[in-house]
C-alpha cells in the first residue's frame, strides 16, 4: 500500500490500532540503512503475524537543536535537500513493487519548531502523515496559544501532536517537572490538538538506569482526556517498564537513540575483531604497538573487500537496528 497521508486515514489506522490494544511505534531515522531496518523488521514481524498491512511510523526532526535528523541525512548538511531525499526515499521503498508496499508507513515530522522550522511550516502539509508541532520550551500560555493557531490552520491537512512540555536532553543540565493531568486537559481542550506528548519522566538520551516511566500518571491524565498519549524519550527506560503501555493511555511511541547507541558497539566490535581485514596487516600491527589494539584482534590477514566497504559496516548496523526494532514490535503487536 503507498504511503499512508490522508488525515483521516490515518486516523482510521489509529482507530483500528486502539481496538487491538496497539501501540504503534515512530522509529526516527537520519539514513537510509535505519530506514531499510525498520521496514524489514516491520515486514517480518507483518509476516510472522499474519498481518501484511502492519502499520508503522518513519519520523524526522528538522531544525530541532538536539538532533537536526534532516540536516544530517545528507553530507551537503542542508535540512531542505536532506528532507526531500528522505522523503524520495521513503516513496521509492513503500511503492509498487518494493518488497514493503502492504506495510502501512506514516511519516511524522518530529519536534517540529515553531521558530527555527518556520520554513519547513509553509510546506505542504500533505507531504506527511503527522508532525508533532513543539513550542514545548515557550511559557505554557505562549505554548497553548501558538499551538492552537497551528492547529486552526493545518488542523484540518495532518495529525497533529502537541507537545504539553518539554522533553529534555539528559545530556544537557535542564530538567523539567511531569505533566499533570489538569495541565493536559487544559493543553488539549485549549489547542484542538490530536495528540499530547507529555513528560512522563522519561529523557532522551538518558540512561535506562537514571529513570522511571510514570505509568501511574500516564493513566490519571488518560482518565480526565482518554487515550491520546505519545510518550518519547521510550529509548532511555527498559523495556519492562513499558510492555503494557497502551493500558496507560499511550497510543504512540516515539524511538531513535537505542537504534544508533546499541547497533555502534557490535560494530565496533566485529571491526576490532576484523582489524587486518579492514585496515591490512601493517596498518593493524602499528595499532597493536600503539596500543590501541589488543592481542585477540585479528592482525595476520589482508585488506579485503568483503570488509573495508561501506556495505560491510551498513549490513552490521541494518541487522542490529532490525533486531532493536524487532523487539519492540514484540512488545506493542500482540
Amino acid at each position: 500500500m503507498p504511503l499512508i497521508l490522508n488525515r483521516n486515514k490515518v486516523l482510521d489506522i489509529y482507530k483500528e490500532a486502539a481496538q487491538k490494544k496497539w501501540v504503534i511505534p515512530a522509529f526516527n531515522t537520519e539514513n537510509l540503512t535505519s530506514m531499510e531496518a525498520i521496514l524489514a523488521a516491520t515486514l517480518e514481524y507483518s509476516i510472522k503475524i499474519n498481518q501484511p498491512d502492519l502499520p508503522v511510523t518513519i519520523g524526522i526532526t528538522n531544525q530541532y537543536s538536539h538532533r537536526s535528523q534532516s540536516v544530517y541525512y545528507t553530507h551537503t548538511r542542508q535540512w531542505d535537500i536532506g528532507l526531500k531525499l528522505f522523503l524520495a526515499d521513503i516513496g521509492v521503498l513503500t511503492g509498487k513493487g518494493s518488497p514493503f508496499e502492504k506495510l502501512n508507513v506514516m511519516i511524522h515530522l518530529d519536534h517540529t519548531q515553531w521558530d527555527t522550522d518556520k520554513p519547513l511550516l509553509e510546506w505542504d502539509m500533505n507531504l506527511f502523515s503527522m508532525i508533532m508541532y513543539d513550542a514545548s520550551g515557550l511559557p505554557f500560555e505562549e505554548n497553548i496559544k501558538l499551538t492552537a493557531e497551528f492547529v486552526k490552520k493545518h488542523g484540518h491537512e495532518i495529525v497533529i501532536e502537541g507537545a504539553c512540555d518539554e522533553i529534555v536532553d539528559a545530556t544537557g543540565d535542564t530538567r523539567s517537572n511531569l505533566t499533570t493531568p489538569d495541565q493536559a486537559v487544559r493543553y488539549l481542550n485549549q489547542t484542538g490538538a490530536d495528540l499530547i506528548v507529555a513528560n512522563l519522566g522519561t529523557e532522551h538520551r538518558a540512561s535506562a538506569a537514571d529513570l522511571k516511566y510514570h505509568g501511574e500518571m500516564a493513566r490519571e491524565i488518560k482518565n480526565l482526556t482518554g487515550t491520546k498519549l505519545v510518550l518519547h524519550g521510550t529509548s532511555s527506560v527498559g523495556n519492562d517498564q513499558i510492555k503494557h503501555l497502551f493500558d496507560d493511555g499511550i497510543v504512540k511511541v516515539n524511538i531513535w537513540t537505542i537504534l544508533e547507541r546499541n547497533s555502534s558497539p557490535v560494530l565496533f566490535e566485529d571491526m576490532v575483531r576484523n582489524a587486518s581485514k579492514i585496515s591490512g596487516k601493517e596498518k593493524a600491527e602499528e595499532l597493536m604497538k600503539s596500543g590501541l589494539l589488543g592481542d585477540n584482534a585479528d592482525r595476520s590477514g589482508k585488506a579485503s573487500l568483503s570488509h573495508y566497504t561501506t556495505v560491510y559496516r551498513q549490513d552490521i548496523v541494518f541487522g542490529e537496528m532490525k533486531k532493536i526494532v524487532l523487539d519492540y514490535l514484540k512488545l506493542w503487536y500482540i
